[in-house]
């Protein structure tokens, strides 16, 4: 019986030891491909937008923060960078808007960029290939800026129609 027991543990322990170096020879780190001339590149402001937008330090930060999207040369970086967006994001939805840009338009073009931020950042965990939630990412931005540019051409006044 003692013989049995001892012949069935070995038994056990070599086989179990098996598994695990099938399972660490399984497991490969794959190489994800990551093209920054691929992204869009970034939308531009008007004077008057870019004049209003200096004096608000929160875009600044996420502005200068936005060009090293650019300069990215390999995923760690690129986590770190997106982490950066995600701070330098709450910071702006948290600080005080100039009054040209205090109006839901902005307001919801800004949750867009932090959903897409926040996807980016997901795929980036999944280790799968961030590069077209990144486009996705980078247009929203564009499309944020394009709001500022809007807003400011907007000569439109809805209080005037409000008051007829």
């Amino acid at each position: 019986m003692r013989k049995l027991f001892v012949f069935g543990l070995t038994f056990l322990l070599l086989f179990s030891c098996g598994n695990n170096q099938r399972t660490e020879q399984s497991i490969e780190t794959v190489e994800l491909e990551f093209d920054v001339q691929k992204l869009p590149k970034k939308s531009i402001l008007n004077r008057g937008a870019k004049a209003i937008l200096e004096t608000w330090a929160e875009f600044n930060d996420l502005d200068v923060a936005f060009d090293g999207l650019y300069s990215v040369e390999n995923y760690e970086e690129l986590i770190l960078l997106i982490d950066e967006f995600i701070e330098k994001q709450n910071a702006l939805a948290s600080s005080e808007y100039p009054e040209t840009f205090d109006i839901p338009q902005v307001k919801s073009r800004q949750k867009v960029f932090k959903t897409y931020i926040l996807k980016v950042k997901a795929t980036l965990e999944y280790r799968k290939n961030p590069l077209e939630p990144t486009i996705e990412m980078v247009n929203a931005f564009n499309d944020l800026r394009n709001q500022f540019n809007v807003m400011v051409n907007y000569n439109f006044d809805t209080k005037m129609i409000l008051d007829e």
